[in-house]
């Protein structure tokens, strides 16, 4: 049986994640890696039934390490 996805709580955890990235500078690379691993993090979060907060800052951190890597390269 599929749990139902909080879109309340993903709608929050994407919109933090949205409002951080806005007071940084970092390198176009860093900021798309961070919003990709912040939503896959939340829909993971959501979809497996553990907090959408915790699995998109998760997400966003290693979005945001993997892009920053692509971007010192």
């Amino acid at each position: 049986m599929m749990k139902s996805i909080n879109f309340k709580k993903m709608l929050v955890a994407v919109s933090v994640v949205g409002l951080m990235s806005g007071c940084a500078q970092p390198g176009p690379k860093t900021q798309k890696g961070a919003l990709i691993g912040a939503g896959t993090g939340a829909v993971v979060g959501a979809v497996s039934g553990r907090s959408v907060l915790k699995s998109a800052a998760v997400g966003t951190a290693i979005g945001a390490g993997v892009g920053y890597y692509e971007d010192t390269k």
